[in-house]
């Protein structure tokens, strides 16, 4: 049925929650609703919810619960909790927001559209959060991108849903399922109707894309990159998550032989432990993980590396944390992503004991972004003097001192502003240009190493 009105979706979490809510922004468009950034305009509601940590979950219940009142004066509103929060808590959503219409889980997403008919024809509230075979093919394609964001250039697809990893602290096979492979061809032809539509930049999804197509017995991950690889139009492959155990040598060559294929692997640790590694049933060793990264390096010698890091789990100590330190010297990341251990309820390590304190996690978490804040400026700064090939994706956000010296010295140029773009390893780059486009990729000699991101000028301007 076709409804007239305005859709505003609030997304929280993962990589994987902004593509869920490109599909659910593509089923309300097939509707008839028209996208909107002005909350108070909205007919229609979603928070596309995270549980990974609590202060997510708390984020979602906060964000929908503002909707109380605003529901008396427009008891037309339909307010939808969608996402890992709706399908952990199901019909319990209502007791902590009694005002909420629609409860729509991680695999019920398909039938989107039965949930706002069966609302709009009087159903005070409606739960959803059945499995579903079918992940997304049953869903409308994203490659109409007029509800979008203007100038997308790069976008996510993701290509398996759910995890049968089951580690101790994760709640991602409680709330997305067991791990399930689309289709080759849904993905092939996904990619190649963005292409069409002017994207240039794919990064694709999964809890462990290693495993992409192993269950189904499927072509394996490296065979469809190198499907990917073909595509007209797409000119850079990036995906996350690799998974430590299952990185192959086969994908360690399609990282260094596809063209296409960004020099760039995101590889969470989480741990430098052996010992904490076990108790996150992670699969490998500190070891075995060291390992894996000096053969990535002989032959991606240029690779640029980031990972996940928890601190805090359970029963660990300075020992164990001065692991995970001697682990970041070793390796030297170019980034990471930190967290301190945060309990979910329905992941087994909620339950083991020796849990540390909230003092501790916050003091061994800042050393370590200090220490790895350390490396990611020394990376940045051996980058000067190079030249990198970057993609231009808008106007920054942020003036860098170079640009203002930049528009002293050439105060000819009244058109002169300051673009963005990332390079092939990930780094933000900021430059002077007045005649780029978005999605341009130029190549652009770097001056100036930030602690998180680069200055240059482009080669020949």
């Amino acid at each position: 049925m076709k409804y007239k009105g305005y859709a505003y979706i609030y997304t929280i979490g993962c990589q994987m929650n902004v593509y869920d809510s490109e599909k659910l922004a593509a089923i309300l468009n097939s509707y008839g609703f028209e996208k909107t950034d002005d909350m108070d305009k909205a007919d229609i509601v979603v928070c596309n919810t995270c549980s990974i940590r609590h202060k997510a979950e708390e984020k979602a219940f906060s964000f929908l619960g503002r909707f109380a009142k605003i529901k008396k004066r427009k008891p037309h509103l339909i307010t939808v909790m969608a996402g890992c929060v709706a399908q952990q808590e199901g019909e319990k959503a209502f007791s902590r927001i009694p005002h909420l219409d629609i409860v729509l889980g991680t695999q019920a997403f398909s039938r989107f559209g039965q949930a706002i008919d069966a609302v709009k024809s009087g159903k005070q509230r409606v739960v959803d959060t059945k499995d579903s075979r079918m992940i997304y093919e049953a869903l409308p394609d994203i490659s109409d991108t007029s509800f979008f964001d203007e100038n997308k250039i790069s976008r996510f697809v993701t290509i398996m849903q759910g995890c049968d990893n089951y580690c101790t602290y994760c709640v991602v096979p409680y709330v997305r399922g067991r791990e399930r492979s689309r289709s080759p061809e849904s993905i092939v032809e996904e990619i190649s109707l963005l292409a069409r539509s002017g994207v240039k930049e794919v990064t694709l999804l999964g809890q462990n894309v290693n495993s992409y197509g192993q269950k189904e017995g499927q072509i394996s991950f490296v065979q469809l990159l190198t499907k990917i690889n073909k595509i007209n139009g797409i000119h850079r492959i990036r995906f996350a998550t690799s998974h430590p155990k299952d990185l192959s040598i086969n994908l360690i060559f399609a990282i260094q032989e596809l063209d296409k294929v960004c020099n760039h692997l995101h590889l969470p640790v989480q741990s430098g432990s052996n010992k904490i590694l076990k108790k996150m049933n992670r699969g490998y060793t500190r070891e075995k993980y060291i390992f894996r990264i000096k053969a990535l390096k002989r032959e991606c010698p240029d690779v640029a590396l980031s990972t996940d890091i928890i601190v805090g789990f359970p029963s660990e100590t300075r020992e164990d944390f001065n692991d995970t330190m001697n682990l970041l010297r070793e390796i030297q990341f170019d980034s990471i992503y930190a967290f301190a251990y945060s309990d979910r309820s329905s992941a087994p390590a909620a339950k083991f004991s020796e849990q540390i304190d909230e003092k501790q996690k916050r003091e061994r978490l800042n050393n370590l972004l200090e220490l790895q804040e350390h490396y990611t400026q020394k990376k940045n700064k051996e980058l000067v003097g190079k030249t990198l090939e970057v993609l231009v994706e808008g106007k920054s956000q942020k003036k860098r001192d170079g640009f203002e010296q930049t528009l002293k010295n050439l105060e000819h140029r009244k058109n002169l502003v300051q673009m963005a773009g990332r390079s092939e390893s990930n780094k933000i780059v900021h430059f002077p240009s007045e005649h780029v486009n978005i999605g341009d990729i130029i190549k652009i000699r770097i001056e100036n190493a930030y602690p998180h991101s680069l200055w240059g000028h482009p080669v020949g301007a």
